[in-house]
Formats: C-alpha cells, structure tokens, sequence
C-alpha cells in the first residue's frame, strides 16, 4: 500500500510540475505587470506625500482624521477615479456596494443590471430572493436584468431594447462570480459604458470591481465607469488589510454612498480609522505583487484541471480581467475532495474539515477552503463553491504560487486516493 500511496503522490507531482512548465509564460507575463501596477501605487504615495504620520488616527466621530482622507486620495489616484472612500467601517464587499445602490438610488428609480444575475449576497439587497428586511425592492426601486447569451456574454444587441425604459443605474458585475461566464475585460466595459451613455446620457454605470482591482492596466473608472466598489480584504489589501471596503468614481456619487453608510450631513467626514491606516496602505503597497501571483496560481489550476479533460474558466494562458478560476467538476463528492485538500494545505486551520454548510447572503449551502489569515479574504490559495450543479469550483488568492503547487498536488492525490483518473 505505500508502494502504490508513493506512486500516486508521484504522478500527481509530476502533472503539477507539467502544469508549470506549461504555465511558464503566462506566469511570466503576469510578474511583468507587476511593475507598472505598483509605479502606480508609488506615484499616489509620492503626490499624497504619505507619510508615518498619517498611520495614526482619531478616536471617536473621526472628524478631521487626515490618514483617512489621504488615504482614500491615493486609493482615488490608483483606481483612478475622482474620488474614493475607504473605509473599514464596510464590513464586506457587498456591503460596499449595498452602500452604494441606497446611496444613488430613490424610490421610483428603475436598476437593471446587464451581466444576468447578479452574485449571491446582492440578491436579497436587490429583493430578488428573501423574505426582504429593507431591500431595494421594499423602497420601490424597480429592477430589472438583461440575461447573458447563450456563450454567458453580454447582450449587446438587447441592450438597446433593455434600456427604453428610464433607468437610473445599470449595474455590471465585472467578475464571473459564481456564473459559468468569462469574466469582463476593462475594455468591455468601457464599451458598455459608451453604448449606455449614448442611450441614456444621465443613467449612472456601477462597477461591482471585487476580484478585479490591478489585474489590469486600467481600472472601469478610468472608460466610463461612473462608480465602482469592492472589498479591501481582496486585491487591494495585500493580505494584511484587516477588513472594510471602498467606493471610488465620481465625486458626488461616493459622498452619496459614504451618506448611506453612515448619515446625511455627515457622509465620508466621519468614521475613525482605528490606528489601521498604516496595514491600509502597506496592504495596497503589496497589492501588485499579490495580485500578479493570485493570477499565477489561478494559470496553475486552469492547466492542471484542463489537462486532466475538466472544463474551465478561463482557458490556462487566456487574458484575465479578475484573480477567479472555475473549474467545472461536475460531481459533489470530487468538489468535497478537492476542497478538503486544499484546506489541508491552508496555514490556518489546516485541521479543519470543510463541509457544505449554510452561509448568510448566499442561496446555496457553500464548501469553502479558506484557511486564510484574515478571515474570508481568499487572498491565501483557496476555493469555494456553491453546492449547486454543476459543481463548479471557483479558486482565487494565493501569495505565492508554490503554495498552490503544494494544494494542487494534495487534490490531486487525494482524487485518486478516492478512485477518480487523474
């Protein structure tokens, strides 16, 4: 029997150490890009003039607290938009962009979003699923959706169609989520962008940007986007931002926004930042470096997969416009597998056993592999999955990418160890 244990661990070495070699040049593409990436970040500290003062912070209202306000000018200057909030105060990415639709969106406004449903937690603030506790659809906001093409893109030629009704906002959803779809490139939304302005001049373009920040030369604020937001314990926190979010576009949308987040008359002038400045910055300084090898391991586990015939999204040396990579295995049990293994080889909580479980937001009880040192950022290797047909798995993070080397060998031992082909 370990004979045949040390064999299995062999091959599965040996596909691992195939998927890099072919890997090779997308890996080398993507650590290319970290360069200008962080210029970008350099140039916003230099023009802000950053300096150890501004780590600290104020106690209470947090009037006044200039590590705050020079923050979100540099994070304004990096996802190039006129001005940004960060704030720890947004416990999520969804809170983020809940903050955002209240903040724009009034009673009798219509919302239609254009990439299909939209991702799992937006669909009880929207009112499209729940008994409803304060959704969109309770203050009379109308919704709408412009389903994808049959190939999961954009309905170009509908959107037309989509858009003669009045519409206040539409809403894009730039990364796949938990959809079999590509993800959509910057370029892609700045012509969703030129096409709806040229339908509706006053209609708002919001960006849900989570996953996507840096992977790209440009951010969608920077062809059209009139406002996007995210989470910081993703892309842009380097895997050190402790929590929060942020809003970043036009100016007067994100005060809209910081006022649904905390009240009208105050906006984006309250809010302490806890003495947490500093893990803010330091975070968006490691960021490009972190997002570049996210990417690295998200080629690794399309090559891998691919080869052993699973279908995936997007195809190893692909363009990416976000750090998500699904994998179509199209069986509960193999998902399971693959999950525990990569929780096995997490750093924290590598104890764990990842079963199916309920989790607030979501319509789908969710395997998740996420042994990550800030809890939920998924910017460590791990993965999660819906569990759904068909049983997809969608990987993302990783700080370094012989870690996912580590958990890919592991899933893949312990697939064959369970009886599947690999």
């Amino acid at each position: 029997m370990a004979d045949v244990a040390e064999a299995l661990a062999r091959k599965a070495a040996e596909r691992v150490a195939a998927a890099v070699a072919a890997t090779a040049a997308a890996a080398a593409h993507h650590t290319s890009q970290v360069q200008p990436r962080l210029a970008r970040v350099l140039e916003a500290f230099a023009a802000e003039r950053l300096g150890t003062q501004h780590f600290a912070s104020v106690s209470g209202y947090g009037h006044g607290d200039q590590g705050r306000e020079v923050l979100d000018r540099v994070f304004a200057r990096v996802l190039q938009a006129e001005a940004a909030a960060v704030r720890l105060q947004f416990v999520s990415g969804t809170h983020a962009i809940a903050a955002a639709l209240f903040g724009v969106l009034r009673p009798g406004d219509r919302l239609l979003a254009l990439t299909g449903r939209p991702y799992d937690t937006l669909e009880e603030v929207i009112g499209i699923r729940g008994s409803g506790q304060g959704s969109l659809a309770e203050f009379g906001i109308t919704y709408a959706e412009l389903a994808l093409t049959a190939a999961g893109r954009v309905d170009f030629d509908g959107l037309e169609d989509a858009l003669a009704l009045p519409t206040r906002m539409v809403l894009i959803q730039r990364s796949c989520g938990y959809s079999w779809r590509p993800s959509l490139s910057v370029a892609q939304i700045g012509l969703l962008c030129e096409r709806v302005k040229a339908l509706q001049p006053g209609c708002v373009v919001f960006v849900d940007n989570c996953y996507g920040e840096l992977v790209e030369a440009q951010e969608p604020t920077a062809v059209g986007a009139d406002l996007i937001a995210g989470s910081l314990i993703k892309n842009l926190g380097g895997t050190i931002a402790p929590t929060g979010g942020y809003v970043a576009g036009r100016a007067e949308l994100v005060e809209q926004a910081c006022c649904r987040l905390t009240a009208p008359g105050i906006g984006g002038e309250g809010g302490t930042s806890f003495d947490l400045n500093r893990l803010l910055a330091q975070g968006l300084f490691l960021a490009p470096q972190m997002v570049a090898e996210a990417l690295i391991c998200s080629e690794l586990v399309a090559a891998v997969f691919s080869d052993l015939g699973y279908a995936v999204q997007p195809l190893p040396g692909a363009p990416r416009s976000d750090v998500i990579q699904a994998v179509r295995l199209g069986d509960p049990e193999r998902l399971k597998t693959v999950c525990r293994a990569f929780q096995a080889a997490s750093p924290v909580g590598a104890y764990l056993d990842p079963v199916p479980a309920p989790m607030p937001g979501y319509a789908s009880a969710l395997v998740m592999a996420g042994g990550t040192f800030i809890d939920g950022s998924t910017s460590e290797f791990s993965a999660d999955a819906p569990l759904r047909e068909p049983y997809v798995l969608f990987a993302q993070g990783g700080t370094h990418r012989a870690h996912a080397q580590i958990a890919l060998e592991r899933a893949l031992l312990a697939l064959a160890q369970a009886g599947h082909q690999v």
